[in-house]
C-alpha cells in the first residue's frame, strides 16, 4: 500500500508549550505538530496532515515554508518536511486547514472526505527522495514484482487507534539500518534483484548485483529450488554516508518471504535459513518484547546506539509480532533531528 503522505485527520488534543506565547502543540493520531496559536485550531477539527518526508510543490499557500524547507529534488523545486525542534518541542509534519483542498477546485468534490482519506495527489505532494548514486540506480528491468511485498513498514504514529489492541501481542525487535532497501528472489527458475521500487538488470558497476555475486546469492537461492524471496538493507561504502564504517558493501537481511504461500516465515525459520546460507541478518535486539504503555514511551526506546557502530545513533527499530501478522517501524526522533 502506498504511503499516505497527506491525509485527512482529526485533532485529538491541543497542548501548551511551556514558555511559548505564539505557538502550541496539536496532536493527530500519534504525531505531534507545532502550530501557530493565531490559526485557531481546536480539538476535533478536521485538518489535512502532511507527514515528514513530504515534498510539497511550489504554491502560494506553501510559501511560508520557503525559509525553513526549500529543497531541490533532481530538477524539481519544492518544500521538504523534516523533523524539527521548536522551543524545545519536537514537531513532525504539517497541519493545514481543509480549505487548502478547495482552492480553485469544485467544492462538491470534497463533500464526502472523512478521516483517513488520502489527499496526497490532490495537493500534488510526492515523497522526498535524496539523490541516488548511479551505482545504486542501475538500469531498470521493470517495476517491483507484484508477487512480492515491498518492505516499507508503517510508522507507529499512524497506528495510534490500534495501539491498545496491539499491546496484546508478543514481538521481536530488530535494528532499522540506514541503507538502501534490497530484495532478491527465486521464482519459477528465475532469479531477480530489486531496489525499493524497481527490478534491476545486471549491469557493470551496479552495487546490488555486485553484492549478489560476492555473496553467491543467486546460486544459494537456486539450490533450494523453492519460490522464495529474501529482503534486507544494502549498507557500506557510498551508501547513506556509510555510518557503519563498513569496507565495501554488503546486505544485512531481515525478511524471508514464501512466494507460493504469500506469507513471511517466522523469525526462527528465517534465522535457520540465513545460517544455512551463510548470510548475515540485521541486529536482533529482543525476541520476546511487549509494547510499553504509550507510543511516546516506545519512541524513546527507539533511541540508542547502533549495534554495528557504537559511535552512530541508530535510525530506529522495526517491530514484528511473532506470528508475523503485525509489523511496523519506530524511527528515532534523535536520529531524525540530526538527519541532513
Amino acid at each position: 500500500m502506498e504511503r499516505k503522505l497527506a491525509s485527512v485527520r482529526r485533532i485529538s488534543d491541543i497542548q501548551e508549550i511551556p514558555g511559548a506565547d505564539m505557538i502550541e502543540l496539536a496532536i493527530v493520531d500519534g504525531w505531534k505538530v507545532v502550530v501557530a496559536k493565531n490559526v485557531g485550531h481546536k480539538v476535533n477539527d478536521l485538518v489535512v496532515y502532511c507527514e515528514i518526508d513530504s515534498f510539497l510543490p511550489i504554491r502560494e499557500e506553501f510559501e511560508f515554508l520557503r525559509k525553513s524547507s526549500f529543497k531541490k529534488m533532481v530538477d524539481q523545486e519544492g518544500f521538504r518536511l523534516r523533523t524539527v525542534k521548536l522551543r524545545g518541542q519536537v514537531s513532525q509534519g504539517l497541519i493545514l486547514p481543509m480549505s487548502v483542498l478547495y482552492d480553485n477546485r469544485d467544492l462538491s468534490a470534497f463533500d464526502e472526505l472523512t478521516v483517513g482519506d488520502d489527499v496526497t495527489s490532490i495537493l500534488e505532494i510526492v515523497k522526498y527522495e535524496p539523490p541516488i548514486p548511479a551505482e545504486l540506480a542501475g538500469k531498470v528491468k521493470g517495476l517491483f514484482p507484484s508477487f512480492i511485498r515491498k518492505t516499507d513498514e508503517e510508522r507507529i504514529q499512524n497506528l495510534a487507534s490500534e495501539y491498545d489492541e496491539m499491546k496484546k501481542h508478543t514481538y521481536y525487535v530488530t535494528e532499522k539500518l540506514d541503507g538502501s532497501s534490497a530484495t532478491f528472489y527465486f521464482n519459477n527458475s528465475e532469479f531477480g534483484v530489486c531496489s525499493r521500487n524497481l527490478e534491476l538488470l545486471e549491469t557493470e558497476g551496479n552495487t546490488f548485483w555486485k553484492v549478489v555475486r560476492e555473496l553467491d546469492l543467486e546460486n544459494k537461492l537456486r539450490k533450494y529450488g523453492i519460490n522464495l524471496s529474501v529482503q534486507g538493507e544494502l549498507i557500506g561504502e557510498s551508501i547513506q554516508g556509510n555510518p557503519y564504517k563498513i569496507k565495501g558493501q554488503t546486505v544485512r537481511f531481515f525478511n524471508l518471504f514464501d512466494i507460493d504461500l504469500q506469507e513471511y516465515h517466522s523469525l526462527s525459520m528465517f534465522q535457520l535459513l540465513m545460517t544455512d546460507l551463510g548470510l548475515e541478518t540485521v541486529p536482533v535486539l529482543d525476541t520476546h518484547f511487549h509494547l510499553p504503555g504509550t507510543i511516546d514511551e516506545l519512541l524513546l526506546r527507539a533511541d540508542g546506539k547502533s549495534e554495528l557502530n557504537p559511535n552512530f545513533d541508530r535510525e530506529g527499530v522495526v517491530i514484528r509480532s511473532l506470528d508475523r501478522k503485525i509489523s511496523f517501524k519506530v524511527i528515532s526522533n534523535k536520529f531524525l533531528l540530526n538527519e541532513k
